[in-house]
């Protein structure tokens, strides 16, 4: 592949990513490393990770708000999608892996970099996603990834890192791996690992346990124009602020947590802990308000999709040529959700209890109703029938002789 001169670091201010930085320089020649940290509504406190990069060898370090895009152009997407990996999991940290890829794309061509680099391990999900995602948009650059090559423990990665004037961590690490963002947090290793051990209350840090949720229930109600959440509760709201409303109102209550065991891209299991309030409470209104719109054929054909679409953004092929054909079936699908969803939040669960559309309900009273107002034609359903079991009529006389 040829050594590169200059290589933009996707960057999180941990201890791998901190490495990276000398470990490019020092074993892989590379001349000039930038890094790039991405603000995905963690909440973290940016600035002192702008300066350790900086203090561990970035000639660059470079933090992006990237908020509102992951918002509007992955979060919005994946719930028109009702996208849920396994039929479960909200591909919360998934949806962020191609977003950084792109902007770790745009920098490196606004800096005249040769490379992107990323600090994944050779056996998680985020490897193939960050490899694939820059090699579609950008095939004519590297990509570096020395923490799956270096073959370092933590313990020696850590030790490389204090020879390079990186300091150890001076509190006693947390034996989970976390990875957060306003769609969520997940969480693994430690005790964890093992599927059949529970995991402990301290895991958890945006949803409540239900025996402290509010003995009594909140019913919000949710608005969606096109497919897309608009409003809580009758207040119209931008996304970024919607999102971080319905994790409030679904944390609270003690919804949103996932405890599953998921196949990885690479091909091993792994036993993962989600929280992901928001978006898995927005989901399921989009699913019901969708059972008032669309037409049965077209539901069922989407619900097949569905979990393909999430497949594929859970393998890495968020720019791959089949999304892109399916994001043109859901978006058609989409015109006709239109309405508001009520649901009620009480000890963990998140039970709909209603759904409106005004314009675009499939819903017709006076055919669904057993009341004197039924202009349902009662008699035409013999003949109905008829038809629609006569293959099977057939079938069956053929088989009277066998």
């Amino acid at each position: 592949m040829g050594r590169a001169k200059k290589a933009v670091l996707a960057y999180s201010g941990g201890v791998d990513t901190s490495v990276c930085i000398p470990y490019l320089k020092q074993e892989w020649g590379v001349e000039e490393v930038i890094t790039f940290a991405a603000d995905l509504g963690q909440g973290d406190e940016l600035e002192p990770i702008r300066q350790k990069a900086l203090d561990s060898g970035a000639s660059q370090s470079i933090v992006g708000d990237l908020i509102e895009p992951f918002i509007t152009e992955f979060a919005f997407p994946a719930i028109r999608a009702n996208a849920l990996y396994e039929g479960r999991y909200p591909l919360s940290t998934a949806l962020a892996r191609p977003l950084i890829a792109r902007r770790l794309v745009e920098v490196a061509r606004e800096v005249g970099a040769d490379a992107v680099a990323h600090g994944c391990t050779g056996k998680g999900n985020d490897q193939v996603r960050f490899d694939v995602a820059i090699g579609s948009l950008a095939p004519d650059l590297k990509v570096l990834a020395p923490a799956r090559e270096w073959g370092m423990s933590r313990e020696e990665t850590i030790a490389y890192g204090e020879r390079c004037g990186i300091p150890a961590p001076v509190s006693k690490k947390s034996p989970y791996s976390i990875d957060l963002n306003l769609l969520g947090r997940s969480i693994e290793a430690g005790s964890l690992e093992d599927p059949d051990v529970e995991p402990p209350e301290e895991i958890y840090a945006l949803t409540r346990s239900v025996e402290a949720a509010p003995d009594t229930p909140q019913i919000v109600e949710i608005g969606f124009a096109r497919g897309n959440p608009v409003s809580l509760d009758g207040v119209a709201l931008d996304p970024v602020s919607l999102v971080r409303r319905a994790n409030q109102l679904a944390g609270l209550h003690g919804f949103g947590r996932l405890d599953m065991v998921e196949n990885r891209v690479v091909g091993i299991k792994s036993r993962e802990i989600y929280e992901t309030p928001g978006l898995l409470l927005l989901i399921r209104a989009h699913q019901e308000l969708e059972s008032l719109t669309l037409a049965a054929d077209v539901q069922r054909t989407k619900r097949q999709l569905e979990m393909q679409w999430a497949d594929l953004v859970y393998q890495g092929l968020w720019y791959g040529p089949l999304k892109e054909a399916l994001d043109g079936f859901l978006d058609c699908t989409q015109k006709s959700v239109n309405g508001t969803v009520r649901v009620k939040l009480h000890k963990g669960n998140a039970t709909v209890i209603g759904r409106r559309s005004s314009s675009d309900s499939l819903y017709v009273p006076d055919m669904a109703t057993y009341g004197a107002e039924d202009r349902f034609d009662h008699k035409a359903a013999e003949g109905f029938i008829y038809v629609w079991g006569l293959p099977t009529r057939l079938w069956a006389a053929s088989r009277r002789g066998c």
